[in-house]
């Protein structure tokens, strides 16, 4: 006897047992993101994520947590437009970027996100700053409270109204070209330039007190010189008195390549030095110590066509750039690195067998110690007082809730802080498996059962393929949730195979180059040891991957009919093509060399070239915005699998990215994969989604 799984129910007359069995449900959950520590310690916030009242769009808001666990969570902002990115100064009060429309403004202007912020005592938030191009980021200097802004600024436009004219002028004149200089053009999912970003000095904001209407923050550009096609960069720190911004500066390498080098700007002059240049590396990530002394940051050695790249993290002194590495012999690779309270030590997050870790090394010497089990941890912060951290922890367990940790003890699984966010019950139960590869590898897996699942009743199964391809599953997607198909009575098995970060370098090397070798034959060897569990029926079965997962799924389609469907989501399928149209030529090519004087690993691990092998039923589906891998991937995939008589689909979002992130959308690309599942692996009839 066999699992049976069906579509989902969306019937509003029925009851369902879990948020997973109806999509309706599932897309409503809301989602934290962000995390925020009052310098006190005494309050933390986040932004949760919500329905808007048509469902179809995401509305955010900020939540107030209590730090010990003791009162239940209250919401602080309402607005239709939302709030998010909240930090607090050092006077209590909550800062945060929302396009809400500025009492102040001109009428009829479009409202753009702006600073708000939010009085420690309550009352109404009030805006403070503002940018004719809107606000991206901010940071507050913790001890100062100094505060700088990252803003879209076109060349010329460090004045405010400068910038507006120059705005005014090419919607005026209906133009919307953009002259390129330099490579890159496109990032993920938008052109760059003609505006790039600057980072904008504003100083102390005017205090609570000041009367509505007083003058309005003058903001000093300290970038005046950043141009397209990526300015400034976004990624910055502040010292804690507000002396100094590091900054992540790009710079040429070579005739289109870009990399990164850590530069430091007086924000009281304006002047700008390098700290930090390796030609061979990409230097990003900078935090400040407690003293404002020292910098820690991540030192990426840039991949080449012989090896991949690796990490480490190193202490700099402000001063004179002097540079020691802390983890030279940490075989993972650190990222998020911030200083403990006393600023003895560092804390980092990194992938470690299928968790994404926090780790703490000693300034002094000695070896990190990993602090925390099971999970994925996010959102770090550190208690001034030194007392406890706090961060957000998902799993395939749970969604990101936030949580408290001791900031010495290894080997925590703390339990979620009273939020508004925790999922009560899953349909099935999570597994932590293995397998072992044809050169003796160990390959870690995620196992998913449903309900039921057992020898009398086995489950058919899906296996879920990472993207990256340098990561690893290890932690809650709401784009990727295997728990709506175990909702549908199917398994998943999510495997880490080679290219997999959190397992050593060697393992890393063990795929590079030959996306096509080893990281295949690892995914089978995990199907083959899944489907020797009585609970799997290994007669029904299906694969499933995005983005470098979708490459995966389309050279599985090539090499194997084991399946009997397979979904290729923003997928690679000719890599010459896409070497040549993606949003970041330069990085791929390290890998794959140039198609022109180097074809040979692009001709041996290109799927495209083995198309006629190609018999199983295949689900294309493509975002036209994905400018990672663009469109064209996915319309040759499709043509060939036409051309061939291959059954297959063509789900096709002309205004969704590389992920597919509207709630209707999302709602559609469930539906879409379920009832292609449930035709080819259950042998039910196809069943086409009402709305398409």
């Amino acid at each position: 006897m066999s699992s049976s799984a069906a579509a989902p129910s969306d019937s509003c007359d029925e009851v369902a047992p879990t948020p997973f069995h109806r999509l309706a449900d599932f897309v409503a959950l809301p989602r934290i993101g962000g995390l925020a520590l009052s310098p006190d310690g005494t309050r933390l916030a986040v932004s949760l994520h919500t329905l808007d009242p048509e469902r179809k769009k995401w509305q955010s808001a900020l939540w107030e947590l209590d730090p010990q666990g003791r009162r239940p969570a209250h919401r602080l902002t309402r607005s239709a437009p939302g709030e998010s990115s909240p930090a607090w100064a050092p006077d209590g009060s909550l800062l945060f970027t929302s396009a809400r429309p500025d009492p102040g403004a001109a009428p009829g202007a479009e409202p753009t996100p702006a600073l708000w912020s939010l009085p420690a005592g309550g009352g109404e938030a009030r805006p403070v700053l503002g940018r004719p191009g809107g606000v991206s980021s901010f940071l507050v200097a913790a001890d100062s409270g100094d505060v700088v802004v990252v803003a879209g600024t076109m060349p010329g436009g460090s004045d405010a109204a400068a910038e507006e004219e120059l705005r005014k002028q090419r919607a005026d004149a209906g133009v919307s070209a953009i002259l390129h200089e330099a490579y890159p053009v496109r990032y993920w999912d938008h052109d760059l330039g003609p505006a790039a970003p600057h980072v904008f000095w504003a100083g102390r904001l005017p205090a609570e007190e000041e009367p509505a209407g007083g003058a309005p923050v003058e903001l000093r550009d300290l970038t005046p010189d950043a141009l397209p096609p990526n300015g400034a960069g976004d990624e910055i720190a502040l010292s804690p008195d507000g002396s100094v911004l590091a900054r992540a500066e790009e710079v040429p390498d070579g005739p289109a390549g870009r990399r990164t080098r850590l530069v430091l700007t007086d924000t009281g002059s304006g002047g700008t030095r390098v700290l930090v240049d390796d030609p061979l590396a990409d230097i990003h990530s900078a935090a400040f110590s407690p003293d404002g002394a020292r910098l820690v940051c991540v030192r990426e050695a840039m991949s080449s066509y012989a090896e991949p790249p690796d990490y480490t993290l190193l202490l700099v002194e402000v001063a004179d750039g002097t540079a020691r590495e802390l983890t030279p012999d940490f075989d993972r690779w650190p990222s998020a690195p911030q200083f403990s309270a006393d600023g003895a030590a560092v804390y980092f997050l990194a992938d470690e067998d299928g968790r994404h870790a926090l780790f703490r090394v000693p300034l002094d010497g000695g070896e990190p110690v990993r602090l925390t089990g099971d999970g994925a941890y996010s959102d770090l912060r550190v208690a001034r007082d030194g007392s406890a951290l706090y961060a957000l922890r998902s799993s395939y367990g749970s969604p990101s809730v936030p949580v408290r940790l001791d900031p010495a003890a290894p080997g925590q699984d703390p339990e979620p802080l009273p939020n508004p966010a925790t999922v009560d019950r899953l349909p099935g139960s999570l597994h932590e498996v293995e397998a072992t590869a044809a050169d003796g590898a160990r390959v870690q897996s995620w196992l998913v059962l449903p309900d039921g699942a057992s020898a009398d009743a086995p489950a058919p199964l899906v296996l879920w393929i990472h993207g990256g391809p340098l990561m690893s599953w290890n932690s809650w997607s709401w784009r990727w949730c295997p728990w709506v198909l175990a909702a549908q009575g199917y398994a998943v098995l999510l495997p880490n195979p080679a290219l997999s970060q959190g397992f050593g370098l060697d393992f890393v090397r063990r795929g590079w180059g030959q996306w096509g070798g080893t990281p295949y034959t690892d995914l089978m060897a995990a199907v083959d040891a899944a489907e020797q569990r009585p609970d799997i029926d290994a007669t029904r079965t299906a694969a499933m991957g995005g983005s470098f997962g979708g490459y995966m799924a389309n050279w599985v389609a090539t090499q194997t009919d084991r399946f009997k469907a397979i979904v290729t989501h923003a997928s690679l399928w000719n890599l010459e093509a896409f070497t040549g149209t993606t949003d970041a030529a330069y990085y791929w090519e390290k890998e794959w060399g140039d198609p022109v004087t180097e074809p040979r690993r692009y001709e041996q691990n290109s799927p495209h070239r083995y198309v006629d092998a190609i018999r199983t039923p295949m689900l294309v589906i493509h975002g036209d915005k994905d400018y990672r891998v663009p469109i064209g991937e996915a319309l040759a995939l499709w043509y060939g699998l036409q051309k061939r008589g291959v059954p297959s689909k063509f789900l096709y979002f002309p205004d969704e990215n590389h992920w597919v992130l509207t709630p209707g959308n999302s709602r559609i690309w469930y539906e879409t994969v379920l009832a292609f599942l449930a035709e080819h692996v259950l042998d039910q009839e196809w069943r086409r989604p009402e709305l398409l």
